[in-house]
């Protein structure tokens, strides 16, 4: 590793506690001259390092907020000229995606992020609880597929946030039919896709991914504490995984973004390959499910209850494919069903 690198690694791992010149040079074996010339070098990468007479050298804790720097650099490169528009408070981030879209100040590829919502919706017009400091995001697609593959955009959502979770927080994230996350058996994340109609065309200009992650659990009604869960930043920060130049919140929200874009790009192409993922982290499959809905192909009078099925397979058009107890089978589509397990 070049003394660049352990600087800022050794820094790093010990965020907010200074290190000595004299302790640096020791333990990573190399001159006072070399470490020195690594901080300036680190530094002008845009690493913030602290320098503190007869103290050290110190990278200070990161603030888990998301800057127009600190997302910027947690970016991939051909993505740093998307535009994303960034708010301490929206009424939903979806609403504002809309709006910016009407205005013409928006196209695919942006994002909206917002740490709280004040009107956040969720699937079926239910309200979506958004307390300060979590991660609202939504992120603008405009398809180039037929839009009956549009259960895909949904699937293809909810594999990014998980892949992203697990990349940045090193946490084992599993995904329920059809658009939401948990870990460890309790809800971090939902999802919402709209869609943006041209008025006189009839037309699906756009379509509007709303994405929420709990990043803490302040706040949240004690009914809600029940199945609700959060990821962990501060495991992504210790993680060493995390560039100096931005924060664990700012990259869980860059590579959420990143994912996505990548993984909405497969469905034109006809099989695409976030499915597997998909399957490989599905909550559902093989397991027996209650079916929620307005009608159903088996007795209906189970309506209130829910209808017992096991959960078969999830098709190449994202649909769940569930078996009745009297053996009939059924594709669900999103937007028609709820299950639980």
């Amino acid at each position: 590793m070049a003394v660049k690198d352990a600087v800022r690694q050794t820094l790093a791992d010990n965020k907010g506690t200074y290190i000595s010149g004299e302790e640096l040079s020791a333990s990573l074996g190399v001159s006072r001259a070399a470490v020195w010339k690594a901080i300036n070098a680190l530094r002008s990468e845009g690493c913030t390092i602290e320098a503190v007479t007869n103290k050290g050298y110190r990278m200070p804790v990161a603030d888990e907020t998301i800057t127009e720097d600190s997302l910027r650099y947690a970016l991939p490169p051909h993505l740093r000229d998307n535009t994303c528009f960034l708010y301490d408070e929206l009424d939903s981030t979806n609403l504002q995606a809309k709006r910016l879209l009407l205005e013409q100040k928006a196209r695919s590829g942006c994002a909206v992020i917002a740490t709280r919502q004040t009107a956040g919706r969720g699937r079926l017009g239910r309200s979506f609880f958004s307390p300060e400091s979590g991660l609202y995001m939504s992120i603008i697609i405009k398809p180039d597929f037929d839009i009956s593959r549009s259960v895909l955009v949904t699937v293809a959502a909810a594999a990014a946030v998980a892949t992203a979770v697990e990349d940045v927080c090193r946490q084992d994230a599993r995904i329920k039919w059809v658009n939401d996350v948990y870990i460890e058996g309790s809800k971090i994340c939902g999802i919402l896709t709209e869609a943006m109609t041209d008025f006189e065309s009839g037309q699906i200009e756009n379509l509007v991914i709303g994405i929420g992650i709990n990043t803490c659990l302040d706040g949240f009604p004690p009914e809600l504490l029940q199945t609700a869960g959060a990821v962990d930043l501060t495991r992504a920060a210790a993680s060493g995984n995390i560039p100096a130049s931005t924060n664990a919140i700012s990259m869980l929200a860059a590579e959420v973004l990143r994912n996505t874009l990548e993984f909405t790009e497969q469905i034109a192409g006809g099989s695409p390959a976030f499915l597997d993922l998909y399957r490989e982290k599905s909550l559902v499959l093989g397991k027996d499910i209650r079916v929620f809905k307005g009608t159903y192909r088996s007795d209906p009078t189970s309506e209130l209850g829910g209808v017992p099925a096991k959960a078969l397979a999830i098709d190449d058009a994202g649909g769940l494919v569930v078996m009745y107890t009297n053996g009939e089978r059924e594709t669900l589509t999103t937007g028609e069903v709820t299950i639980r397990l």
